[in-house]
């Protein structure tokens, strides 16, 4: 993949960074590795913690390099090419602790977390999505009740990934009346050892390394200073989630879907004109041609509304229509694109020797994760009709 002219030297230097940084610390063989064994390889993420990337979301004055979505978001991308046991960490740190630290958190907290975030010492997960609770957030049954100077936390949570890996979990709660919707939420932080807390992992497909859990919270006790936000937090959960949670989230799907997309291409491309069939590549043949070229397009079209999205979001801008479509476009055609390369690799595309098998089972994650397809087409209609009933079209 070419660099496009218009980006600016620093994007440059930073996928360049990254892209030796993979080489020399992700290579191929042990991303397999990785993959097979659902290994989180901790010392790589250390490694990738002292080029300073997790600060990408945190202010300077709390040790990071100042706000910079576009780039958090290649960060993602070439971490996404090679494994998800790295990229999804970086997320988790970046973005889940980091992002929403700095929106959300009391200064108490900022000062307490950022600037282990920012060095890449601290990660969260989500514990957002239960048993029976999908998209429709604000229906969460987990609650939290004020006790004292202490948080009790009960109920349960589903696809909760990399729990087992964190360092808390940043965890949604009912913590009014049942009926109070969006009125009645608030986030936790809880520890995944804590006491009460039992996490079990899930057997799936994909995204080994940062696994998925259920997680299980029985009479969790907390300080009332892991409320986040502070006293003005309770029952202030709806806000933060529609400020730095759900649009950024998309992205981060976004940016994954395009990295597992371009590896796929890439690796077609190679195979393509290495493998000879009736006396020559089968890259001379038109019918494969066609289909690099159009995989070549979708990515990159993909790509630019995902970073035009990112620019948005980096300036406090409303969004939630572009990235509800960045969101959309790059994982549908995620799952495209590693699949027809598989076509092109034939028979050894479903081999596990070769790394095309993992890129079809991580792109048929991305239409789920962050809210499915169908969720992304509710907002972009709503949007629609909020335009037309304006009469701005």
């Amino acid at each position: 993949m070419s660099i496009s002219p218009i980006e600016p030297e620093y994007i440059v230097q930073l996928r360049e960074s990254l892209r030796r940084f993979v080489a020399k610390e992700m290579p191929r063989s042990k991303a397999a590795e990785w993959d097979k064994t659902n290994h989180f390889p901790r010392d790589v993420f250390d490694k990738l913690g002292q080029l300073g990337v997790m600060g990408l979301t945190v202010p300077e004055e709390y040790g990071g390099v100042g706000r910079d979505i576009i780039a958090t978001m290649i960060v993602i991308e070439e971490l996404s090419k090679r494994s998800m046991a790295v990229a999804v960490p970086y997320i988790m740190s970046a973005c889940y602790a980091g992002m929403n630290m700095v929106e959300s958190a009391s200064d108490e907290q900022k000062q307490r977390f950022l600037p282990g975030i920012a060095a890449g010492k601290i990660m969260f997960a989500y514990g957002w999505t239960e048993p029976d609770v999908g998209a429709d957030l604000a229906s969460v049954r987990t609650t939290a009740e004020r006790v004292g100077d202490k948080i009790i936390v009960n109920g349960e949570k589903r696809f909760c990934s990399g729990a087992a890996i964190s360092d808390f979990i940043f965890t949604l709660v009912r913590s009014g009346d049942r009926d109070a919707r969006y009125k009645n939420l608030s986030f936790v932080l809880i520890p995944p050892n804590a006491p009460g807390v039992t996490v079990t992992g899930i057997d799936a497909m994909g995204m080994k390394g940062a696994a998925t859990t259920d997680v299980v919270f029985q009479d969790v006790e907390v300080p009332i200073d892991m409320l986040v936000g502070g006293e003005a937090g309770w029952n202030n959960g709806w806000t933060m989630i529609t400020g730095a949670g759900l649009d950024v989230e998309k992205l981060e799907v976004a940016a994954m879907s395009i990295g597992i997309a371009q590896a796929a291409l890439d690796d077609a491309w190679d195979y393509a004109h290495q493998r000879r069939q009736f006396g020559k590549p089968v890259s001379n043949y038109q019918s494969i041609q066609h289909k690099l070229a159009k995989m070549d397009a979708d990515i990159e079209m993909a790509r630019r509304y995902l970073y035009h999205a990112s620019a948005l979001a980096n300036a406090h801008i409303p969004c939630a229509r572009e990235t509800s479509i960045a969101k959309l476009q790059a994982s549908e055609i995620a799952k495209v694109v590693t699949q027809e390369s598989m076509t092109i690799h034939g028979a050894y595309g479903y081999v596990k020797e070769f790394d095309i098998e993992r890129y079809v089972r991580e792109a048929l994650l991305m239409p789920i994760i962050g809210g499915s397809s169908a969720i992304q087409l509710n907002n972009i209609y709503k949007a629609m009709a909020r335009v037309r009933a304006s009469g701005q079209v």
